[in-house]
């Protein structure tokens, strides 16, 4: 099991890696991020479980710092107030936790980074509804079929797979790839 779990993910990586297709999706993220950033305005990352743990990560590595010091980006992760989460989830249901915060945080010319494995999640596409109200981009990352997401966003990643656990290692990657090239474009090296 164990080389068998090592192989999915290679292969996972290497079909991505070489997928034309996901090459523009990533040069259109990072050109929609970077307009957003470059007009003042800022990127709000929303996601469940292992998508709530990479909305907070990437949004860790806009404002703290990537792979050098630089000043940091206007990043928010909607998964991380639990006072927020806990009253709108009380006062107006689970499925309006993050469309609540967008409802409220967000403007614009902002960018919506949602994140569902299976493109679904009744939460993350309201939040999508409410940031298409606010006129904001929003740049999903999903699974294989994309679900609802699909036709909802603006750039959509679709992992090649249909098994969680590789469709949010897919995420992980892209994730850290969109924020080095954010990184790289705002804040270029004289090196």
């Amino acid at each position: 099991m164990f080389e068998a779990e090592f192989d999915k993910s290679i292969k996972l990586l290497t079909a991505m890696s070489r997928d034309a297709h996901l090459h523009e999706l990533m040069a259109k993220a990072v050109y929609q991020s970077v307009t957003a950033l470059r007009s003042g305005r800022k990127l709000l990352f929303a996601g469940n479980g292992g998508s709530a743990a990479d909305a907070q990560h990437w949004a860790g590595e806009l404002v703290s710092r990537f792979y050098y010091d630089r000043p940091g980006l206007p990043a928010i992760a909607l998964t991380t107030d639990t006072s927020i989460i806990t009253a709108v989830g009380n006062d107006y249901g689970y499925d309006y936790v993050f469309a609540r915060q967008v409802e409220a945080l967000g403007q614009a010319g902002d960018v919506l980074v949602a994140i569902s494995t299976s493109g679904n999640s009744r939460n993350v596409v309201s939040a999508i509804e409410a940031a298409r109200a606010k006129e904001m981009i929003v740049i999903g990352f999903t699974g294989q079929s994309g679900g609802k997401m699909a036709e909802l966003c603006d750039t959509c990643f679709r992992v090649p797979s249909a098994e969680t656990p590789r469709i949010q290692e897919g995420h992980e990657a892209l994730g850290h790839l969109l924020c080095a090239l954010i990184e790289a474009e705002i804040f270029p090296r004289g090196d």
